[in-house]
């Protein structure tokens, strides 16, 4: 025998948003009222051969010219580019700048004539001049104090070590730079914090084997209480039970 259970209306659950049908958005027919519709057009059907001989209209391929309005003709001006003139020899030939030369004309009202140069040829060496080549000129040089028309500056020389005895030796020992020690700047001066790093601390001497973390279970501890704390999984609760409200606030 099946267990019955009483019905829940909770469980009931309606149609999905595939079981409405709503009108369509597209066409004519059957259209929904509440969107508004765009035109709609339509092929026309083949018209009859008595048509023709009703009505002959020229067809697309008859010519209309682009100037041709509802009006008449455009009366706008239209212009085009001719060919050039054929010269003429009765015709007055102007002449361009080119044909002018300025440079030639005499000089008017007393004025002074620039002076003018040519480009001449280049002049031929004879075989014999003595004519010298460029490595046969010699410069002065340009260190030392002995240029002729340069500011020289001041020159020194290293001399030789002197004899024993000379004022260059030093007789008496003097002692050096380096003979002498650095004075530490602590003794005279406000002497700064001074810190250090000690060496690694050894280990401890104990050789008594110290249990670690691991080795503890705190789960299995009853010192306290009666026994370790245990769970489990319970049984799955209906969705539809009403819950408990003890505390109503007002």
């Amino acid at each position: 025998m099946e267990k019955k259970y009483p019905a829940i209306s909770g469980r009931e659950k309606g149609p999905g948003p595939g079981r409405y049908g709503l009108p369509p958005t597209i066409g004519f027919n059957g259209h929904d009222f509440t969107k508004p519709t765009s035109p709609a057009y339509s092929f026309h059907g083949k018209m009859s051969d008595s048509i023709y001989s009703v009505d002959c209209s020229p067809g697309p391929q008859y010519y209309v010219d682009a100037k041709i309005t509802r009006f008449g003709k455009d009366g706008t001006p239209a212009y085009s580019m001719l060919s050039r003139i054929k010269r003429q020899k009765d015709l007055f030939q102007t002449p361009g700048p080119g044909a002018y030369s300025p440079e030639k004309a005499p000089p008017c009202n007393l004025q002074r004539r620039p002076p003018s140069y040519t480009m001449g040829t280049r002049t031929h060496y004879r075989s014999m001049d003595a004519v010298p080549a460029p490595n046969k000129y010699h410069l002065p040089p340009l260190m030392g104090p002995k240029v002729p028309n340069k500011p020289a500056s001041a020159c020194y020389t290293m001399s030789a070590s002197y004899s024993p005895g000379g004022p260059s030796v030093d007789l008496a020992q003097t002692p050096g730079p380096c003979r002498y020690n650095t004075t530490d700047p602590g003794v005279y001066l406000h002497r700064q914090p001074a810190f250090s790093i000690l060496g690694r601390h050894s280990s401890p001497k104990d050789k008594t084997k110290i249990p670690g973390p691991g080795t503890y279970n705190p789960e299995k501890v009853t010192v306290h209480k009666p026994r370790a704390p245990s769970f489990s999984l319970g049984v799955r609760h209906s969705e539809f039970v009403t819950p408990l409200v003890v505390n109503v606030s007002d």
